[in-house]
């Protein structure tokens, strides 16, 4: 009974620290957006902060697709091996 739940806790600290990481993708998409607003009404001294903000949030888009498919690539796995 101890091994689980200290399983469980682990667990629950990892899916905090997916939450974690969402947040943060969406901070960055956020900024790269209003980034992109002042590019597009002259308030933007450098576009290239803005090149820089919007290419870290197309990365971290595809990361997280990337992670949440092998998530649910390793879900269907065991599902199957119990059926």
């Amino acid at each position: 009974m101890g091994a689980g739940s200290a399983a469980g806790s682990t667990s629950g600290a990892d899916f905090a620290s997916v939450l974690s990481s969402v947040d943060s993708l969406q901070a960055t998409q956020s900024n790269a957006q209003d980034l992109a607003v002042k590019a597009v009404t002259g308030d933007l001294d450098d576009v290239h902060d803005y090149t820089v903000a919007a290419s870290e949030a197309s990365l971290a888009l595809e990361l997280t697709a990337a992670v949440r498919n092998k998530a649910v690539d390793a879900f269907t796995e065991i599902m199957r091996m119990q059926a």
